[in-house]
């Protein structure tokens, strides 16, 4: 079993950037893939970005180039760094993890990010 926990959410104005951190505590963080998920208000929760236990990368196609999944296992962390941010950004970002082994599904709590002038 893993407990994460998101955090870096704030206001920012269009174009700039902020580094969102999950940490994960209470199981072995490198055999979960890892992805970053987003909601916004009225809207289903969707996939951003994910990151797997042997490091492969994949992005839903508004955000490539724009945003960095990345994970440090001796830190249990895994990271989002969202750069050129656009008001279309605005949701509450969730942290999500697998536990490969199983397939068990964890979720964090969600932190904000809104993006305005």
């Amino acid at each position: 079993q893993v407990h994460l926990v998101e955090s870096g959410g704030g206001l920012v104005q269009p174009g700039e950037s902020l580094r969102l951190s999950c940490a994960a505590s209470g199981s072995i963080f490198s055999g979960y893939a890892m992805s970053w998920y987003r909601q916004a208000p009225g809207k289903q929760r969707d996939m951003v970005a994910s990151i797997g236990t042997g490091g492969r990368t994949n992005y839903v196609d508004s955000v490539k180039g724009r945003f960095t999944i990345s994970r440090d296992n001796a830190k249990n962390t895994v990271y989002l760094q969202m750069n050129s941010l656009k008001p279309e950004d605005t949701a509450v970002y969730y942290c999500n993890g697998v536990w490969v082994a199983t397939m068990r599904e964890y979720w964090g709590q969600g932190t904000q990010v809104t993006v305005s002038s």
